[in-house]
């Protein structure tokens, strides 16, 4: 089975659209409905990479319908829901971070291994409340208005956690960046910043001659900087379809995801592991 791993970089805020209104909120994010984690899910993604192919070799190239399928056949590439991996999260404490927890690096050892890529990060232990970082400076971090104490990671551990999560940021000063920003606090934790973390932005439409309200509504989006990863699978043995996509996305890195296009939400930009 050939594959591949897929990082994304939110370039701009995104905007991976639910549909469906929850609270006071008109336009959440998609969530994954166990965890409530933000989730690009898998159809909107392939839809999107199915218009980029389109957009950058023309409807009729038959890497479209080979790749993504038609109305009456499969295509050859299997795309898996981008996954959320980091969060940046507002720090009191200094510049953001990058925020993850021991469940979400769980799952991304398993989705490595599905590929063939398998990673041992080691026992990962955060206690409620606790902030694991490479480099302890301080005894307190705070995140939003949260204070979390300070704990200090095995530096084996943090090294192989960086190795496999590097790749999937494409600009190498970012990606420089990953070691002293990242931080991984309890998984209960996160689930408070991956639930009340995300900016709510209030929208208008206004009457044109009058200038009054016409509809206003409320939209949740993901920030810049919000790093998430998909799987990209060959239905077929040789893969030829895949490297064909693959060769194409590494040229082309720009991807347009969920909605908000013509305000310039949904920019990300795609690294491409094997």
């Amino acid at each position: 089975m050939e594959a591949l791993i897929m990082g994304l970089l939110a370039e701009t805020s995104l905007h991976p659209g639910s549909g469906q209104s929850t609270g006071a909120i008109d336009l959440p994010v998609s969530r994954e409905a166990a965890t409530g984690y933000p989730v690009v899910v898998g159809s909107s993604l392939k839809g999107a990479l199915r218009d980029k192919v389109e957009r950058e070799r023309g409807r009729q190239d038959p890497l479209v319908d080979e790749a993504f399928g038609k109305q009456d056949n499969a295509g050859m590439v299997l795309v898996t829901d981008a996954r959320l991996l980091l969060l940046p999260i507002r720090s009191l404490s200094g510049h953001f971070r990058w925020v993850t927890c021991p469940y979400i690096l769980e799952r991304l050892e398993r989705d490595l291994a599905l590929i063939g890529r398998h990673s041992d990060f080691g026992s990962i232990e955060v206690g409620k409340g606790e902030a694991a970082l490479a480099q302890v400076e301080g005894s307190e971090l705070f995140l939003e208005e949260i204070s979390f104490k300070v704990k200090q990671i095995d530096q084996g551990i943090w090294d192989r956690i960086v190795d496999a999560v590097a790749p999937l940021i494409r600009h190498e000063r970012t990606r420089q960046r990953l070691g002293r920003q990242m931080v991984i606090i309890n998984d209960d934790d996160f689930s408070h910043f991956a639930k009340f973390g995300l900016a709510v932005q209030a929208r208008n439409q206004l009457d044109n001659n009058t200038k009054e309200s016409q509809n206003l509504w409320y939209e949740e989006t993901l920030p810049p900087d919000t790093v998430l990863y998909g799987l990209l699978i060959s239905r077929t043995n040789d893969g030829n379809v895949l490297r064909a996509l693959r060769d194409l996305l590494v040229k082309q890195p720009y991807l347009q995801v969920g909605g908000n296009e013509t305000i310039g939400q949904g920019w990300c930009i795609m690294s491409i592991g094997e």
